[in-house]
This record gives structure tokens, C-alpha cells and sequence, in this order.
């Protein structure tokens, strides 16, 4: 439970890929992702970390996340919206649109009331506390059914950094005007898709 204000968000840091079923997709896809990186950079690959926000409005909390959509009844392709299962707003394709027709290959934008993160056992050091006002906090909410549902790992800014749940929730904190560009994940690693949502926000 929140201790503090009685509308904030907490920012947690998690290994990619740690704990839950879902977890050897965002692996593979990530894991490859900072490999071609590291090879571009000419450096050893580095950890990876994705990012889970919670938001508290008012005394309602809310788990806003990206992950793959698995779970009937399977949609079609591209964003769907208004779906109720686990706070699900939106939609989209993995790796390519085409691909999308498959649930396999579909991932989902969560805002669930009083949601469960199943590997929370595995984050890294304490969460980031923002308090926030009840306004603010609700609009925070309401502005994640806008999330961009671009393909998960394409470059799809042309900025060599891949679309994915960091920067959906990027994107959610920066147009809610919370400053996603200056938060970094733990020293000794980096968020792939991070700097993708913090550009969208910017540029909608």
C-alpha cells in the first residue's frame, strides 16, 4: 500500500524478464535488442531493466503496464479499446502488424484497479514516490488509454531505440507531465524503449 500523499504514483524498476510466464518473450526480444546495441556501441552488453508505475487517485490504485496479451477473448489486429479484463484500454502488434492477427504475437496496455504485479518480488531497490493531486493523478489515469500502440520492438521514432512497455510508460509519465527524460533505472543497466515514449510525449 501507498504511504504518503493520498494521490501519487510509484515508478518501480524490475530485471527484464524476471518472474511470471510472460516473462522469456520480453527477454528474447529485449535481450537481442541490447546485443545488436552493444555490437553497434562496441561494448559488453549491459543489464536490462523494464519499469511498472502505479498510480494511486484519490485512494483508488491503479497498475499501469505493457505486456503480452495471451489471455481469451483474442481480438484482431492492431488497437483495440474499451476491453475490461485486467484494466486492458488498448492493443497492439509484436515484431509486426501482420503478425498481430496471432495472440501470441499482440500485447496489452493495462490500467487495472488494485492490480497484481506478479514479479514486483524482483525489483530493484525502493520505488520512485511522486506525490501528486487528485486532479492530476486522474488525468495520469484517463491518459493511458492514449498510449501510442506502435509494434513492440520496432524503431519506430528512428532514434535506434525499440517501442516497448518502458515506453509506454515514458510516454504516460512525460504527457503527464512528470519529467520521464531525467529518471534512470539502476546504475548498472539501462531501459531499452525509455527515451522512445519520452520523445512521443514530446512530439504529440
Amino acid at each position: 500500500m501507498f504511504e504518503s500523499a493520498s494521490s501519487s504514483l510509484r515508478l518501480w524498476w524490475l530485471p527484464v524478464g524476471a518472474g511470471g510466464p510472460e516473462g522469456w518473450v520480453v527477454r528474447i526480444s529485449s535481450n537481442c535488442w541490447e546485443r545488436w546495441r552493444a555490437r553497434r556501441e562496441r561494448r559488453p552488453p549491459g543489464r536490462l531493466y523494464h519499469s511498472v508505475l502505479e498510480i494511486k487517485s484519490d485512494g483508488e490504485r491503479y497498475v499501469v503496464e505493457l505486456a503480452p496479451a495471451w489471455t481469451p477473448p483474442f481480438g484482431i489486429i492492431g488497437t483495440i479499446r474499451g476491453r475490461n479484463d485486467r484494466g486492458v484500454v488498448a492493443t497492439g502488434a509484436v515484431g509486426s502488424r501482420l503478425l498481430g492477427w496471432w495472440p501470441w504475437f499482440r500485447y496489452e496496455v493495462r490500467c487495472w484497479p488494485d492490480g497484481v504485479i506478479p514479479d514486483l518480488e524482483f525489483a530493484v531497490g525502493e520505488p520512485l514516490v511522486i506525490p501528486l493531486s487528485n486532479e492530476r493523478a486522474q488525468a495520469m489515469i484517463d491518459q493511458v488509454a492514449k498510449v501510442p500502440c506502435h509494434v513492440w520492438g520496432r524503431d519506430v521514432l528512428g532514434i535506434r531505440d525499440m517501442w516497448n512497455s518502458n515506453s509506454a510508460i515514458a510516454w504516460v509519465l512525460q504527457s503527464g507531465g512528470v519529467d520521464a527524460a531525467s529518471m534512470v533505472p539502476p546504475t548498472d543497466g539501462s531501459a531499452p524503449g525509455w527515451a522512445a515514449g519520452v520523445l512521443a510525449a514530446e512530439q504529440a
